[in-house]
């Protein structure tokens, strides 16, 4: 039998990071420069290894639109402030590779052509196929969907390998590992086991688009060092969520 977790070999990828993880722990600032930098570094290094890679990134660090509905916000506004806030830690990305080299665009979901380009999925490809990489802002350009759910759309609109999210867990368990000290991380596991074992991956609906196209999903931590660049180039870290069993 062999192991899904030694044969990653990925061409093009979309990496989903954490809003929230761009702002330094306990900061007022909303961006790090000095996280967005790491985080460049390692991108870099796997472009440099001829990656193909789409980011999206969060907006938590700025605005959370579910939690805003929560307290009284209409939940469309809320949702589409949201957006804005994606666009900027895209920006902040954009200009850390761009100062280290790395070509790079910016497409947004809602048209605001004085900062990035309207995605457009034919220019994304040629863009990535020319060595560029490309960051995916302002969500859906929909209320009511999240940046997960962003990178299972994009990913499967582009035709990327895996969907690579990062967290600030090291993979996929059983049990909430912060409530269950005997908690089990799984290397892999099916689509099926997780509905089955109603395993938390990604939200219902990037959980679903994923499923639906055969679109494998890989959960690692990103605060371990050097891991966003272990997870783009494929080496083994967290969990990997595939369509079938490994035979």
């Amino acid at each position: 039998m062999s192991d899904p977790i030694l044969r990653r070999n990925f061409k093009r990828v979309v990496l989903k990071l954490s809003g929230e993880a761009l702002r330094e722990p306990g900061s007022h600032d909303n961006i790090s420069p000095e996280i967005v930098e790491t985080m460049a570094e390692q991108v870099k290094l796997a472009h440099q290894a001829g990656i193909e890679i789409g980011v999206v990134v969060g907006g938590g660090n700025f605005w959370r639109g579910i939690s805003a509905s929560n307290r009284g916000m209409e939940r469309a506004t809320a949702d589409y402030m949201g957006m804005l806030a994606t666009v900027m830690n895209s920006l902040a990305l954009q200009s850390m590779l761009e100062d280290m080299g790395v070509p790079t665009r910016v497409q947004t979901a809602i048209d605001m052509k004085n900062v990035a380009e309207p995605f457009i999925r034919r220019v994304a490809t040629r863009h990535l196929e020319r060595g560029r990489v490309v960051i995916f802002g302002a969500g859906t350009g929909n209320p009511f969907f999240s940046t997960d759910t962003t990178a299972a759309l994009r990913a499967s609109e582009i035709g990327a390998d895996v969907v690579l999210k990062g967290t600030k867990v090291d993979g996929v368990y059983d049990a909430d590992p912060a409530e269950n000290a005997d908690a089990k991380r799984y290397e892999s596991v099916t689509f099926q086991e997780c509905l089955q074992k109603r395993l938390r991956v990604l939200d219902s609906t990037a959980f679903s688009l994923c499923m639906d196209n055969s679109k494998p999903i890989i959960v690692f931590d990103m605060t371990v060092k050097d891991n966003i660049r272990k997870a783009l180039i494929g080496e083994p870290v967290g969990t990997l969520v595939t369509a079938e069993e490994d035979e």
